[in-house]
């Protein structure tokens, strides 16, 4: 077992870690805490394998605790800000995950640690196989105006980047969420969604249909932009042909 302590100064950040860390067998949690320097005292005095660290808190950083545990145990980053990236990686954490924070990406950086562990990176299953976890957790936290809120792949039709922001349209609704359209294309499954265009990610499961270089899905028509054509047409052809 992979003893397991979050680090997080948001409440609710604590919790999806704790739940997502509940899901996968390999891992139990010794604690969660919003404070970075008792989360120093745990790390220090209890048996800790694995830190999930956010790296903006108000007491210290996350690369300021890096620094003070000297390698004691691995850690991966959680973070909103992909500037911390380069200088989290040399220190040596396992992986960087950028919020909001899916359960499949997050299961990927649970692998590189057993991997880790047991010094064969080939011993395990592969980062790119799915596991019946990942498919048994199929939604997305997003962080809106007013809260953090919880979106299932089913529901989503498509997105579509607005210069500082996405909207996410899905079955019922659009749900706005300060984020970029490359960090949201890395974050859904790849089997699943495809971008097609500089502004648009559509749920490849909901297509209807394809006429004159535009997709149609539910009472949206979405422009196949030059750049992504090919390899949208590819895909179509592999899956469906």
């Amino acid at each position: 077992m992979i003893r397991c302590l979050v680090v997080d100064d948001e409440p609710l950040a604590l919790d999806i870690i704790a739940d997502y860390i509940a899901k996968v067998p390999e891992l139990t949690l010794s604690a969660t805490t919003t404070s970075a320097i008792e989360g120093i005292g745990l790390v220090q005095h209890e048996a800790i394998d694995l830190v999930f660290l956010d790296v903006q808190m108000p007491e210290l950083t996350g690369i300021q605790f890096l620094k003070i545990i000297n390698g004691k145990c691995d850690v991966i980053l959680t973070t909103a800000y992909p500037q911390y990236a380069l200088e989290g990686y040399e220190l040596n954490v396992v992986d960087y995950l950028l919020k909001p924070i899916a359960f499949d990406r997050f299961y990927k950086s649970i692998q590189k640690v057993i991997h880790q562990k047991n010094n064969n990176y080939h011993k395990n299953i592969p980062a790119e196989t799915p596991s019946p976890l990942s498919k048994a957790i199929d939604f997305i936290f997003v962080k809106t105006e007013h809260k953090i809120q919880r979106i299932d792949y089913n529901d989503i039709l498509y997105i579509e980047g607005l210069k500082d922001y996405i909207s996410i349209f899905t079955c019922n609704e659009r749900v706005i969420t300060l984020q970029n359209m490359k960090k949201m294309e890395e974050t859904l499954p790849d089997e699943r969604f495809i971008r097609v265009h500089k502004s648009y990610i559509v749920a490849i499961e909901k297509i209807e249909s394809i006429e004159r270089g535009r997709i149609s899905l539910k009472d949206k028509r979405i422009p196949i932009g030059d750049t992504y054509r090919d390899a949208f047409f590819k895909r179509i052809g592999e899956r469906y042909s």
